[in-house]
């Protein structure tokens, strides 16, 4: 059953060696109870430490049922402790903190033994060694020879093969130590029970079988045994312990520190009062800021397209421009700006039934709208001899800069870009042309300039004087066996006699008081110019191409959910359905009225079928909200501070724990649990301090807004101003529970590192 072969154990410090064994054979029976004797220093321990998987030896082998352990990982050793090896030490080696029966029910626990079986068999082992009365006691109620026969109940608990028993008397009386060793000896009727002592009179008593030892060798051997190396039938399975069972244990430990345990969370938890007042006055202020933001906001557009975006704060930011630049400078020259990008979130499928719903809307609500077709324009540009391509539409894979629409005003009153626009330099009108918008700072993106055949500062007065032409599709498309190809010599399509000449009509700006609104810049076309374009594209030869195939003419590739017939037809010219609507309320109050009229046209619909849009007011509500935002990060990053300091003293706290527990680790690791195990221990400790760190924290700055608010109406005149939003109050205790993990997982990774043989030694 079990051999030894040569075992050797060396223990070095610098150049010292120590030979604590020196070559040991022996071989055991599978039921006998045999003594090792030896005096002290003489390797007996060490002995039974190699023996029972605790330490490792430094050369020969261990056979467990002729099974090699030469190979064996620590997680082989550990589920080996578990299954086949049951402890008895001579200082007991109970965990304190939890009862009686929770200590024999360890090793089942680990084994991941059901609850309701652990439980029937600890309280039977219990009334086996006459203390099942005693099972909900803690160790420390119990008297030395009742704790020791609480440890021999724990080595039996999962049925092992082998017991080791260190000492199990030495700290006993005589009348004790005789009844243990009766115990003992009954064991060893069936099963193999190894013990050392010093004591002889105990070891003639009671083995069957007597091993001396002196000086890390074997002196005699009273039964010797040779066994076969034959594979028997030990079943090692894996050992787990759940993250249930190690909250169990952390949370019976921090019971017996109730007074520093809170000390430690309030003193974490003061970060979390200082951010969530701090979140809660933000919340308040951003509430009468946004009521605030209604009438300058009232005309932003809602956004219908193919897809709807959502711009992160980042992208907002890049909308002011930047900050090298004065706003509505006095200079007739336009800045290049970097380009922005959106997140796609959701693909809208804009129908005939939903343009036809449109239409039947109470036009009196909007100031204008504009109905985006998709229609590439495939814009050339001319710079001496060099012909550019300024923009192409991205559906056919090729990329390029789009154009915006000027919305027309149904109500023909003072329309949006009256209300809205300085024009800067020439003229606004529904011809066909375009029109250059800029933002405060007289910016527009260089990747436009360049493709103008700008440099990035140019005059007013070239930019409305350069001439540039769209060309038709007949001209820039050329035919290669089932696929189109747009031409290569921009020369001849620019000098085509079917191109359009258009010049940019006019330059405008954002008002200076509708800032929030017009802030953006890029090249925009009028209607006017996006008929005269599908006018000549739709009959096309490429038109009529792709409405006679179910691919892409421009890639040969299929279709897909983003990439349409439709929007490819639409790209190409041909006369189809808007991919993108804009409608311009006229006030707040309007907008309401336009978004519950959307809202009624996706009631019981699929989600696929769903509209959705972008409420561009609400969109810079956000925007104008980040000076708030600011602020509220910089407090917030102030009071964060506190957040790592206490994140630290966790991380001490959690140490002292370790250091304190040193005892617990070695004997939970004599029971099999794993290194991770005992990480998961002290990590369930910081776990339940982090919660209850992050819960105090809320309640507490919960109940400081009540005076918050009072000192705030008495010098402002504003009511309940900090409103702890509930979200704010989940994250901040998901932060301190975060932070509280982090703080304590070096010392619980230093704690599953300790040696299990020199953490049984702690006192």
């Amino acid at each position: 059953m079990l051999k030894l072969k040569s075992i050797k154990k060396d223990y070095k410090t610098g150049d010292f060696v120590q030979h604590a064994l020196r070559g040991i054979s022996l071989s055991f029976r599978e039921n006998e109870f045999v003594t090792i004797l030896g005096p002290s220093g003489s390797g007996k321990t060490t002995l039974l430490n190699i023996i029972g998987g605790l330490d490792r030896y430094s050369s020969g082998d261990l056979l467990i049922d002729g099974k090699s352990t030469k190979k064996f990982k620590d997680k082989d050793w550990d589920a080996y402790r578990n299954h086949a090896i049951g402890f008895v030490f001579q200082s007991y080696n109970l965990i304190g903190h939890i009862s009686v029966l929770e200590n024999v029910e360890m090793g089942m626990t680990l084994s991941g033994e059901g609850a309701k079986s652990r439980r029937e068999k600890a309280l039977s082992l219990l009334e086996k060694v006459g203390l099942k009365d005693h099972a909900h006691k803690k160790p420390n109620q119990l008297s030395g020879g009742q704790m020791q026969r609480v440890a021999i109940a724990r080595a039996l608990a999962n049925d092992p093969k082998i017991i080791l028993a260190d000492e199990p008397t030495g700290a006993l009386d005589s009348k004790t130590s005789k009844q243990i060793m009766e115990l003992i000896k009954e064991i060893s009727k069936d099963k193999l029970v190894i013990m050392v002592t010093h004591n002889r009179e105990l070891a003639e008593s009671y083995a069957t079988r007597i091993v001396e030892m002196k000086d890390g060798e074997l002196l005699s051997d009273s039964k010797p045994y040779e066994a076969n190396d034959n594979v028997g039938s030990l079943n090692i399975s894996k050992t787990a312990m759940s993250f249930l069972t190690a909250l169990k244990l952390s949370f019976g430990n921090i019971k017996t520190k109730k007074g520093r345990t809170f000390l430690t969370a309030f003193a974490s938890s003061i970060g979390i009062i200082g951010i969530a007042l701090i979140l809660s006055l933000s919340n308040g202020f951003n509430i009468e800021v946004e009521n605030f933001e209604q009438d300058s906001l009232s005309q932003s557009p809602i956004m219908i397209t193919n897809q709807t975006v959502q711009m992160d704060e980042e992208t907002l930011n890049e909308l002011t421009g930047s900050g090298t630049l004065k706003k509505y400078p006095k200079a007739n020259e336009v800045y290049a700006q970097s380009d922005l990008t959106d997140t796609i979130v959701h693909n809208n499928k804009i129908t005939s039934d939903f343009v036809n719903y449109l239409d039947k809307m109470d036009m009196s609500n909007i100031s204008g709208i504009s109905y985006i077709k998709g229609t590439n324009i495939n814009l050339i540009s001319k710079n001496g001899n060099d012909y550019k391509l300024v923009t192409n539409g991205s559906m056919a894979g090729t990329g390029g800069m789009t154009f915006g629409m000027l919305p027309f005003n149904p109500n023909n009153d003072e329309g949006l870009i009256d209300k809205n626009y300085d024009v800067l330099a020439g003229q606004v009108s529904d011809v066909p042309g375009l029109i250059l918008m800029v933002n405060s700072r007289n910016q527009i993106s260089a990747s436009t300039l360049e493709s103008l055949g700008f440099d990035s500062e140019v005059s007013f007065d070239d930019i409305l004087n350069k001439e540039l032409k769209i060309a038709i599709n007949d001209d820039y498309y050329r035919k290669v066996g089932n696929n189109f190809m747009p031409s290569t010599d921009l020369k001849e399509v620019y000098n085509s006699d079917n191109s359009i000449t258009v010049k940019i009509l006019a330059i405008v700006r954002g008002k200076e008081d509708k800032e929030l609104i017009t802030s953006g810049s890029g090249l925009y076309t009028t209607s006017a110019l996006i008929d005269e374009v599908i006018s000549k594209n739709k009959d096309s030869e490429i038109v009529k191409a792709q409405e006679n195939v179910s691919y892409n003419v421009l890639t040969h590739q299929n279709f897909n959910d983003t990439t349409t017939k439709d929007s490819i037809l639409g790209y190409l010219g041909a006369d189809v359905l808007p991919s993108a609507i804009y409608i311009y309320p006229k006030d707040f109050e309007t907008k309401d009225n336009i978004i519950n009229y959307l809202d009624k046209y996706n009631e019981g619909k699929d989600e696929e079928d769903v509209i959705q849009y972008t409420d561009m007011a609400e969109m810079i509500s956000t925007l104008s909200g980040n000076i708030m935002d600011a602020i509220t990060i910089v407090l917030v990053a102030f009071s964060s501070i506190s957040l790592v300091v206490s994140s630290i003293m966790i991380g001490i706290i959690t140490y002292i724990s370790v250091l304190e527990r040193t005892k617990e680790i070695g004997i939970l690791r004599a029971l099999g649990a794993r290194k991770k195990d005992i990480t998961r221990v002290f990590n369930a400790e910081t776990f339940i301090i982090g919660i209850f760190s992050g819960l105090l924290g809320v309640i507490l700055a919960y109940l400081l807004t009540i005076p918050t608010n009072k000192i705030i109406e008495d010098l402002s005149g504003l009511a309940n101003v900090a409103k702890l939003n509930p979200i704010h109050a989940l994250i901040l205790i998901i932060i301190s529970l975060t932070l509280t993990v982090i703080g304590g997982f070096i010392p619980a990774k230093i704690a599953s590192k300790k040696d299990p043989v020199e953490a049984l030694r702690t006192e």
